[in-house]
């Protein structure tokens, strides 16, 4: 228990940094309580009251606090010791297209930043008339280093369960959410980065059926990756853009964007360029946006970056490219 709140705490110091200058520390208050919504979400348990689903690795109850640093001169909130995983949807404003975007906030897999890479996220996304849907997925779970101190991808992944159950719910309730069945797709910030390339190439679902929403397909349609981890083998003595060894590639997976910044210090643009090849290896379309600058963990919040305030818009064209919008 000690090395998960340990390690807990260390992805959240890194977690925070922003990608300028030294951001302002500001100090971690937690909170042993449940996230909620806003009034304008409406918060769905991803799984039938009464199922017993695997506990992510810690007994404690929910907590939900602010991050270590500011990010564009703001705190930000996270969420660990999830248990009982969520969508929280938010209806599109004006204009409704009937698209859909789940979104995967990071937080190393070790707290879910609910706000920063959350609600934050849906604010923009209702504005452009798509539902946008938060994903609370279970945390924490630890990618644990053995032997030479590689690290190595859990056996079962809980955050890529709770992300497929997720996409098979929306698919079964589209036409009460006024969503296209069709149109429904993820966007990934760091840890959730990866989540969204996990479930995009996920042939089959990674737990036993529930019900009718498990007979729904569970890959998106289209995926949006800002600064993914996990998916580069850093440590791989093979030369070249290696996949970590538990990152399977299909020619199944939807058109995907990539979006990363080269002076990244948490998750190194490699990560985008080696996924994105092995896409295109694979024949799944895929653009990938590059910027000499930006860091980490921003967002949707301005910054001096331009990759900060350039990315929404980038984001929307490629919808339009690939007939989303």
């Amino acid at each position: 228990m000690k090395r998960i709140e340990s390690s807990l705490i260390s992805v959240l110091l890194a977690f925070g940094v922003s990608c300028v200058a030294a951001p302002a520390a500001v100090e971690k208050v937690s909170r042993t309580m449940v996230w909620e919504p806003g009034p304008e979400g409406k918060q769905v348990p991803l799984w039938p009251e009464g199922l017993a689903i695997q506990r992510p690795e810690s007994d404690k109850p929910e907590e939900v606090g602010n991050g270590s640093r500011l990010v564009a001169g703001r705190p930000w909130t996270w969420a660990t010791y999830v248990s009982r995983p969520t969508m929280t949807i938010y209806p599109p404003k004006g204009q409704k297209t009937r698209a859909a975007i789940l979104v995967l906030p990071g937080g190393g897999y070790a707290a879910v930043a609910m706000d920063l890479e959350g609600t934050e996220i849906c604010d923009w996304i209702t504005q452009k008339g798509m539902t946008c849907i938060v994903l609370k997925y279970r945390v924490p779970q630890a990618w644990r280093h053995g032997e030479a101190h590689v690290e190595e991808a859990p056996k079962v992944q809980l955050p890529l369960q709770d992300a497929q159950r997720a996409m098979g719910l929306l698919r079964e309730r589209a036409s009460s959410y006024g969503i296209d069945p069709h149109k429904i797709g993820v966007i990934g910030f760091s840890a959730g980065g990866h989540l969204a390339a996990a479930v995009s190439n996920a042939e089959t679902r990674t737990y036993e059926p529930v019900d009718a929403a498990d007979r729904e397909p569970s890959r998106p349609d289209f995926a949006i990756l800002l600064y993914p981890g996990h998916l580069w083998d850093e440590r791989s003595s093979k030369p070249g853009l290696a996949l970590s060894p538990w990152v399977e590639i299909s020619a199944h997976a939807p058109p995907t964007l990539l979006i990363h910044a080269m002076n990244d210090p948490t998750d190194d643009v490699r990560h985008s360029i080696a996924y994105g090849l092995a896409l295109k290896k694979a024949g799944v379309p895929v653009d990938m946006r590059f910027y000499a600058e930006g860091g980490h963990a921003f967002g949707i919040r301005p910054t001096s970056a331009p990759i900060t305030t350039e990315w929404p818009e980038l984001v929307v064209k490629w919808l339009r490219t690939i007939g989303v919008l």
